[in-house]
């Protein structure tokens, strides 16, 4: 059983950053893809972005591509989220997810843990 704890959110201005970090725990943290959704209020759940074990593959989701990086931290069991040029369509509770499979999907299903969620609110 994995354990996700996400951390970083917060209350910021459009055009600012904030990182976003999943640390976990209870399992083997590098034998996961790992992945960070968003739910904006009165939408459903939609895939940001998501990392290969090694690190070496990412995806992005078009709207954040070239503003947001994720990279990973096997020695830390953790995987980070970095947000820059904030814009307010970024508000949403963002939590990060683990997939025992091999290939990164964006499908939601395929992650079999998740975090609580961390809320990003980004102001104009």
């Amino acid at each position: 059983q994995v354990q996700l704890v996400d951390s970083g959110g917060g209350l910021v201005q459009a055009g600012d950053s904030l990182r976003l970090s999943c640390t976990a725990s209870g399992g083997t943290f590098s034998t996961y893809t790992m992945g960070w959704f968003r739910r904006a209020p009165g939408k459903e759940r939609e895939f940001v972005s998501a990392i290969s074990r090694s690190g070496g593959n990412t995806d992005y989701t078009d709207s954040v591509k070239g503003r947001f990086t994720i990279s990973r931290d096997n020695a830390k069991n953790t995987v980070y989220l970095q947000m820059n040029s904030l814009k307010p369509e970024d508000t949403a509770v963002y939590s990060c997810a683990a997939s025992g499979k091999y290939i990164i999907f964006r499908d939601d299903r395929f992650y079999t843990y998740w975090g609580q969620g961390t809320q990003v609110t980004v102001s104009s």
